[in-house]
């Protein structure tokens, strides 16, 4: 499981992060949301081990998380940073070449069930094309914990939900946990075990999304409108 103890992270004077305590289990789908800016994505990066606390600990099975954790989280960033004269088939070759637990097969499925020309330059796909690929190769790996940065950025609205269902059928759930954060609440919330609220750097609520449907009866986005008033 990754832990994370009290995790404050400062840019300078300013706070992006304050106080967060959270835990992710095994098995699990895990939605992170809240408005823009709140610090969704610092807290991705720090749980990935790609940015370090200015307070308080991040451990992944009792281990303290660092940059040497990319072994055991598998992290997609929002950014597109790839070698654009790459082939999406030499993107493909070099992922393999990077991580051990890199499934050369299940990226080349993947990329086939989100119809990507393998032999198109990275230069010449559309902005929701090389978001598909940063997919393709993230959810490749075996790594235990998949960590996705706004997956569902750029591409068309009439095709999230059907690629983010398809995108499961490809993570091992015995064994892989998946973290997603994002404001296209509608498009993930019925893939969504658990939903946690970042609002202004803190976290604001934890909740699992059966409970929140049952007890609050809402949905998510509802549920987050109405703790974030």
């Amino acid at each position: 499981m990754i832990e994370a103890h009290q995790i404050t992270k400062r840019f300078l004077t300013t706070k992006a992060i304050e106080g967060i305590d959270l835990r992710i289990d095994p098995g699990k789908i895990y939605g992170i949301i809240g408005e823009n800016g709140s610090g969704k994505s610092t807290l991705l990066k720090l749980l990935s081990g790609l940015l370090h606390p200015s307070k308080g600990s991040i451990t992944i099975n009792g281990e303290p998380v660092t940059r040497q954790s990319a072994s055991t989280i598998a992290y997609m960033t929002d950014f597109d940073r790839f070698y654009p004269y790459f082939k999406v088939s030499e993107l493909v070759s070099f992922y393999e070449s990077q991580f051990v637990d890199f499934n050369k097969n299940k990226a080349e499925d993947i990329l086939d069930f989100l119809a990507i020309d393998h032999e198109q330059k990275l230069k010449h796909l559309s902005k929701g094309n090389l978001g598909r690929v940063k997919l393709a190769v993230t959810v490749a790996r075996e790594a235990p914990f998949l960590l996705l940065d706004e997956p569902l950025s750029g591409l068309d609205p009439m095709v999230r939900e059907s690629i983010v269902k398809g995108i499961i059928q490809f993570v091992d759930f015995d064994r892989q946990s998946l973290v997603i954060t994002t404001h296209e609440i509608r498009d993930i919330e019925p893939l969504l075990d658990e939903v946690i609220i970042i609002h202004e750097g803190k976290k604001l609520d934890q909740q699992r999304v059966d409970d929140i449907r049952m007890k609050e009866q809402l949905d998510v986005e509802g549920w987050l409108k109405r703790r974030t008033r």
